[in-house]
């Protein structure tokens, strides 16, 4: 990957970065809340929570390689392509440590976005929010890694 693209990309996702913190710090603030209200609040942010990393996740894959042809299983095969090195294009972006927090927090989100008729479980929550909780480290560590990898060069982008 060229030095201008490689600029773009970091910053393109360094920016992300920033909105996927944001949503922590609302996190926190929700934590205060009490009652049906403050569970609902929580489960929201920790729906935009995982469209922050998806959305992530999306400028990495369209900086290398995205061609996701199962259009079904979109969401689920774009968080597993995250955790595959592909030689000679892009290091992997997350470990195995991450990717099943991630993993949980997706299927909160499929289930959050789909529960128009019922109530969001609080231990459901607090058990996706301890994993939220964890992810928070366990990603920084893991963009980091991503992008010493990438400026140590070696990496090309699919359109090259």
């Amino acid at each position: 990957m060229d030095e201008e693209r490689l600029t773009i990309l970091k910053s393109e996702l360094l920016s992300q970065l920033d909105a996927i913190e944001d949503i922590y710090k609302k996190l926190e603030d929700r934590r205060k809340k009490r009652g049906k209200a403050g569970v609902e609040s929580i489960g929201y942010q920790l729906h935009n929570l995982y469209c922050a990393f998806e959305d992530l996740f999306k400028i990495v894959a369209e900086s290398f390689e995205n061609h996701i042809q199962d259009k079904a299983k979109y969401h689920m095969e774009l968080l597993k392509r995250m955790t595959i090195s592909i030689e000679g294009i892009r290091p992997l972006l997350l470990t195995q440590e991450s990717y099943v927090l991630l993993d949980n927090l997706r299927s909160f989100r499929h289930f959050f976005r789909h529960a128009y008729s019922y109530e969001v479980d609080i231990r459901k929550v607090r058990i996706v929010l301890e994993d939220a909780d964890k992810l928070r480290e366990f990603f920084k560590r893991d963009i980091a890694a991503f992008l010493a990898q990438l400026t140590q060069g070696g990496i090309k982008n699919s359109n090259e």
